[in-house]
């Protein structure tokens, strides 16, 4: 058993946790940091996805970090590009000597006698347990299950001959050429492999029970290619963020406020692509844009190979798996050498670890969510989770410029815990997300909770907390602060709570 201290205790080293030992780096230099990584390479998701043609399904101006600018061509990255832009912003601010890979984190406890956070991890080669401390712990490790995605139970399924496959545990080397394919879903994996793998020969049948909106976006930005010629390199970046940025939010007001006619333009956009001889039926979704979250395609890929015939859309229920393929509730049958599974992931909070306070278990559900970043009564804890409605990174970005504020609004003041406090009590039953998506309603009772009002509420708007998370106050009433104070009988948190 090895015993390790630092001041800020990342976990995950994907794009969240890089970018928040980047944002430590620059903003809070005082403090010392190390990030634990059960995979052994920097990436997080985009090390994790091998399917074909996985990218990112937001463009790269957003995706990418606010300090750093994303100077390839291309609006929606390959994964590959994705996670060679993150290992080499670890590499320009030195973080890889702070990363602990191979560590699976089983727990963490926050101690009010010690005042720090001990977190027990499991060194996956050697099989070593080992515990690190922490003033403060930081989850950076993104909001799904890695070992496990999700796939309903489908009968006869053990029949099936062929091969079943979920996209989050891809098979290297898959041979796919010239076999019947049957994608399951309709979402971003679904709308991903189609093109891709037909591109490569296989004869590829999307199946979905409902249609999903979908919405070409370009595959270059031509008028930041233009700029490139005559200006610098991070201005590029931020005017185009900054439109990118405008545009997303102005698409998703626009949606609320007049879906119908969001509606009508989505659709005939899809219809000037697909052609006459394509029913638009496989493309009609009976819930309104943004309700769930719009597939994104560059340059309207998925819409060429269906209306080109090298793919196509199935838009029925399954009966059950056959030995050659998948009966359908219509009768209808889809012959199969391969059935993916692209239906979904399974959702978890902080990284699937479980927390206590001394030794009391932090239940998600029973917590409310502080500025959509820390969980109330949870001491020196802080989480990053992107917006619903834009790119991840955006949240992501202001989340760590304010936990470098908070650390050193505390170093300046002395404080030593910082614990979110809900004095009026404006919990709802409403979860922290309020999208209506499969994965977020099917871990609906493992996600805190929203809030009625300012700072519970959470907005999923950039523009409004961007002012908030990067200017407004510290101690702003809801945060407790206090100072160290050695306890005999009762843990800190515990005499703040009068227990």
């Amino acid at each position: 058993m090895s015993n390790k201290h630092v001041d800020v205790l990342i976990v995950g080293a994907g794009l969240s946790g890089i970018g928040a030992a980047c944002h430590l780096t620059r903003k809070a230099p005082n403090r010392t940091y190390a990030i634990l990584e059960r995979r052994e390479r920097i990436g997080g998701t985009w090390d994790l996805f091998k399917y074909p043609g996985i990218r990112s399904d937001s463009d790269m101006f957003t995706l990418g970090y606010n300090f750093r600018p994303w100077t390839e061509p291309k609006v929606l990255a390959d994964g590959n590009s994705i996670r060679q832009y993150v290992e080499d912003t670890a590499e320009e601010y030195d973080v890889k000597k702070h990363i602990r890979f191979g560590r699976k984190v089983i727990k963490a406890n926050w101690s009010s006698a010690d005042n720090h956070w001990a977190v027990e991890t499991t060194n996956e080669k050697t099989g070593e347990q080992e515990t690190f401390t922490a003033n403060f712990l930081f989850s950076c490790g993104g909001y799904y299950n890695y070992d496990e995605g999700y796939k309903p139970d489908f009968p006869g399924e053990k029949d099936f001959k062929g091969q079943v496959i979920h996209p989050q545990h891809w098979p290297e080397n898959l041979d796919y050429k010239g076999k019947k394919v049957v994608v399951i879903g309709s979402g971003a994996t679904a709308v991903t492999l189609v093109p891709a793998m037909a591109k490569e020969g296989a004869k590829v049948t999307m199946l979905q029970r409902s249609p999903t909106y979908i919405a070409t976006v370009p595959e270059v930005d031509q008028i930041s290619v233009g700029m490139r010629r005559f200006m610098p390199e991070m201005m590029v970046y931020r005017l185009t963020r900054a439109r990118n940025i405008g545009l997303q939010r102005m698409v998703f007001k626009l949606s609320t406020q007049r879906p119908k006619l969001v509606r009508r333009a989505l659709l005939a956009a899809a219809k000037r692509q697909l052609g006459d001889d394509v029913d638009m039926a496989h493309f009609r979704p009976h819930y309104n844009p943004w309700d769930e979250r719009l597939c994104a395609v560059p340059n309207g890929d998925l819409f060429k190979t269906v209306r080109n015939g090298d793919a196509e859309i199935v838009t029925d229920h399954i009966e059950r798996f056959t030995e050659t393929g998948i009966l359908l509730k219509s009768g209808k049958e889809l012959d199969a050498d391969i059935i993916i599974t692209a239906t979904g992931l399974n959702l978890q909070m902080l990284g699937g670890v479980k927390s206590t306070i001394d030794g009391k278990p932090v239940e998600p559900r029973e917590s409310l969510v502080y500025k959509g970043m820390m969980l109330r009564d949870v001491p020196n804890m802080a989480l990053v989770f992107g917006y619903t409605n834009s790119s991840w990174t955006l949240k992501a970005d202001l989340v760590c410029e304010y936990v470098c504020r908070l650390l050193n609004h505390m170093e300046k003041t002395g404080a030593q815990t910082v614990i979110p406090r809900d004095k009026d009590n404006c919990i709802t039953d409403d979860n922290f997300l309020g999208m209506q998506s499969g994965y977020i309603q099917r871990a609906n009772d493992r996600l805190p909770r929203q809030g009625s009002k300012e700072p519970w509420k959470v907005v999923q708007n950039y523009m409004v907390d961007l002012p908030k998370l990067r200017l407004g106050a510290i101690d702003d009433g809801f945060l407790e602060f206090d100072n160290y104070q050695p306890v005999k009988k009762k843990g800190l948190v515990a005499s703040l709570l009068g227990a």
